[in-house]
């Protein structure tokens, strides 16, 4: 079995090693992670957002602590007052309406929530513009910007990088426009507008990161049922598409049995059941070639963009659970680093063919060849735990080939004969 180019089974899902035309995630992944609400937090992000919030809260009660120490130095300190009654009521309502609706954030109420945010910007600065000091002045100004954390889980990335951009452009022009910005007066400017600024961005790259590591590992976990699986067996997607052909089969069986569906069968009657016969058929016969690893490779988001097979003997299925997991684990292992580096990381499995029995253990063992080539990967960045998972597949021996790493492993299996 051979799969280095896109290739359609009878779901019409591509797959192979070529993944660039392929959905961008694993179905499954979707599915768990986006229950079809828009702008659902991932999982386990309903907790950061919540610490998001208490942070946020914390750095509210600072700015006002501070606001009321700076009362007396304000020509008309109402607007700020002002402007920190709307930013709380703003935050109290975003949050409520957050929790109350389940963890999502409608599109009008994040463009008040937005609205409320720039109409308290503008009235802080309208009170301290008299002052030409923004940097040392404006409190609810700045605690806006690190406002936007609390809606950090509930909205799209490329969203809060745009609001925190368009406040950071305001603010820094206005304090080019209004404020001393001689050797004592830049640091305050500055800082003020840090404030403003990275913690919305460090979020950001916090939640992202945390994202991507839980897609990565229920992608593996789901991925690694196939271990147990038996040596031919269908994937998760054909799983659902078996189901579904069965369930439509049983009605139209006791729709007969019952007397619904009168005998013979009408041309559209007939046809249906033809064509249900011909998928389960074609899904039968699919099953009878593909293998585990096919499988794994096949639905995985992460092993199908880097992973190409070459197992035309279907070899990979007289492998034990054991000898199963090692291979996958050491294949993950080296992939997963690409995403942590960001680089292009590939990984070529070729198993077999079929070497006969080992020495000194009869016909009941049989030899099998797996010769892992990868591209990107410099034997000195492999980590340890690659090659204990590689030890558990069998005896092997690494050599590098173009600048990167080639691993041999003997694999001995059950003879499929015996």
């Amino acid at each position: 079995m051979t799969f280095s180019r896109p290739e359609e089974n009878t779901l019409g899902v591509v797959v192979g090693g070529n993944r660039k035309t392929a959905r961008p995630e694993s179905e499954v992944v979707r599915r768990i992670l986006r229950p079809g609400l828009a702008h659902r937090p991932s999982l386990g992000t309903g907790f950061i957002g919540v610490g998001a919030a208490v942070v946020c809260g914390i750095r509210a009660v600072y700015g006002f602590v501070w606001f009321i120490g700076l009362w007396g130095t304000y020509p008309n300190p109402l607007p700020a007052l002002a402007a920190w009654v709307v930013l709380v009521a703003v935050l109290v309502a975003t949050f409520v309406v957050t929790r109350v609706i389940g963890d999502q954030l409608p599109d009008w109420m994040f463009a008040i929530f937005l609205l409320g945010l720039a109409v308290t910007v503008w009235l802080d600065l309208l009170a301290v513009w008299p002052l030409h000091d923004i940097g040392r002045n404006a409190t609810a100004a700045i605690t806006a910007g690190m406002a936007l954390i609390v809606v950090i889980t509930v909205r799209g990335t490329r969203e809060i990088l745009v609001a925190v951009a368009a406040l950071g452009v305001a603010l820094a022009v206005c304090i080019y426009v209004n404020s001393r910005l001689g050797p004592h007066d830049l640091a305050p400017q500055i800082t003020a507008l840090a404030f403003a600024v990275l913690p919305a961005v460090i979020a950001v790259v916090i939640v992202g990161g945390f994202r991507r590591l839980v897609q990565t590992e229920l992608d593996r976990v789901l991925v690694q049922s196939t271990v147990s699986a038996p040596r031919f067996a269908v994937g998760m997607m054909a799983s659902e598409e078996l189901a579904r052909l069965d369930l439509a089969a049983e009605e139209l069986l006791d729709s007969v049995s019952t007397g619904k569906t009168r005998l013979p069968l009408n041309p559209k009657t007939a046809s249906t059941a033809a064509s249900l016969a011909t998928e389960l058929r074609l899904h039968l016969i699919e099953g009878r070639r593909e293998t585990w690893l096919y499988h794994a490779v096949t639905e995985s988001d992460l092993l199908g963009k880097s992973v190409s097979l070459i197992d035309k003997g279907s070899l990979a299925g007289l492998l034990d659970p054991g000898q199963r997991d090692g291979l996958l684990s050491a294949a993950w292992l080296i992939v997963s680093d690409t995403v942590k580096a960001g680089v292009g990381r590939t990984v070529q499995l070729e198993i077999g063919p079929a070497a006969g029995s080992p020495a000194g253990m009869g016909s009941t063992k049989v030899l099998v060849p797996i010769v892992m080539t990868t591209t990107g990967v410099p034997r000195n960045r492999v980590d340890p735990a690659t090659w204990a998972a590689i030890g558990r597949v069998g005896q092997y021996s690494d050599s590098t080939l173009h600048q990167s790493l080639r691993v041999d492993i003997q694999c001995i299996v059950d003879n499929p004969a015996e």
